[in-house]
């Protein structure tokens, strides 16, 4: 019997790049090479500040006349917006598409993003790691029908969360602060985020140079707890020291972005580490190109 368990995610919304310049606009904008991919293929991207830092993260799914983005509902009118500012004469019509499109993401030793584009929808693997399975973009009036396909079971935002968060994998404003946080911070460089063989793009040279000197001191990681953990925002500490910030949970399992020095001197010291008073234990996921430092570094 197929195991497939399927989720709309009510706070993903989609904006459409359409034209015959969409592929070279977007290519020079965003942290992903999208220009290789093939129709139905997707990359995960963000589109940067100047200064590195991320203000939008999403999966961007190639059709053919451009491309579906697959984006925080609350910001897709922001990212119409943005792109819109570079636009130019760039031949490209971008708009904002949530309110005719939902998402889907399907998850299970069986799911294939063949099942929903058979039944019409742009479907495809997650690019940020093969486990968390399949995403589809189908339009409103389909998702009933495109939720109770043969072989799929429906099921809650929640239950996606719990597989997510199982996998250690960030979310883009629930684990991190959109115009506050680098690509390396949110791991987008171990999710297949960032290309660093591609062309210019906004925000490069200090994505680059983070990487080429290892510059990197905050990730985030895995949280555990034996009792549920606090809000996300929480501060997680160690010794009265700042080590980083709680993100989403769910019951005991969670995820924070921290500093990778304070955290690995307090696990070789054997201090308790906190979020608020729960004692929480600190993971590194185990998709992760990075891992805990050599030495503990210095406060900076």
């Amino acid at each position: 019997m197929a195991s497939i368990f399927a989720a709309h995610l009510e706070d993903r919304g989609v904006v459409r790049l359409d034209g015959a310049d969409a592929a070279t606009f977007l290519q020079g904008l965003v942290t992903s090479d999208v220009a290789a991919l093939g129709r139905d293929e997707a990359a995960y991207a963000a589109l940067l500040t100047p200064q590195g830092k991320i203000l939008f993260d999403f999966l961007a799914a190639r059709t053919d006349t451009g491309f579906l983005i697959d984006v925080a509902a609350a910001s897709a009118a922001a990212l119409a917006k943005r792109l819109g500012f570079y636009r130019l004469r760039a031949k490209v019509a971008i708009t904002d598409e949530s309110a005719a499109f939902a998402v889907i993401a399907a998850w299970g030793e069986d799911a294939d993003p063949a099942t929903f584009a058979a039944a019409g929808a742009i479907a495809f693997r997650d690019p940020r790691l093969a486990a968390l399975g399949v995403r589809a973009i189908v339009p409103r009036d389909r998702l009933a029908e495109d939720l109770v396909l043969p072989g799929v079971t429906p099921a809650g935002r929640d239950a996606y969360e719990a597989h997510r968060l199982a996998l250690g994998v960030p979310d883009g404003d629930r684990d991190f602060a959109f115009g506050d946080a680098f690509p390396h911070d949110a791991d987008m460089d171990a999710l297949n985020g960032v290309d660093f063989r591609k062309g210019c793009y906004v925000g490069q040279e200090v994505v680059s140079r983070m990487q080429h000197r290892g510059t990197a001191r905050r990730r985030i990681v895995m949280v555990a707890a034996g009792v549920p953990l606090p809000p996300p925002g929480t501060e997680i500490t160690a010794a009265g020291r700042p080590v980083g910030t709680l993100g989403s949970s769910a019951g005991g399992r969670g995820l924070a972005l921290v500093r990778l020095d304070r955290a690995k001197a307090a696990l070789d010291a054997g201090t308790p580490i906190l979020a608020g008073d729960v004692p929480v234990a600190l993971s590194i996921p185990a998709w992760a190109g990075f891992g805990w430092p050599a030495a503990a570094g210095d406060e900076g």
